[in-house]
């Protein structure tokens, strides 16, 4: 399980991209398609056409960093294909490469202690 610590920003490509492209493409889709700055030190997760693949890219302060993942089973859930990319949370990004369906995952609110 790759657990991403810190206060990283992740960013979830909802529509498909080409898994032939390496870590350079990615960026490129990155700066291009979403305005995004892909040297940011954010976590940017792109899907494969089939459900079961994910490429994850992110800058560690000295390179590109690419992982590449694919799921046994019924693959991963994918938001609706639509243009653009979706801002996720680390429990969602955790729920999501488990091949949970990450959108069942809600922040959970914090009472706040009651004075007495």
């Amino acid at each position: 399980m790759i657990s991403p610590s810190g206060n990283f920003r992740l960013y979830l490509a909802s529509k498909p991209v080409d898994f032939r492209k390496g870590m350079d493409g990615l960026a490129a889709i990155v700066m291009n398609e979403f305005d995004l700055d892909p040297f940011s030190g954010a976590i940017f997760i792109f899907r494969a056409k089939r459900a079961d693949r994910m490429k994850i890219i992110v800058w560690d302060g000295t390179g590109l960093v690419m992982t590449y993942k694919r799921i046994e089973g019924a693959g991963f859930v994918w938001p609706r294909m639509t243009d653009g990319v979706i801002t996720i949370n680390r429990s969602q990004f955790e729920a999501l490469f488990e091949g949970l369906d990450w959108q069942r995952v809600v922040p959970r609110h914090v009472r706040k202690p009651v004075a007495v």
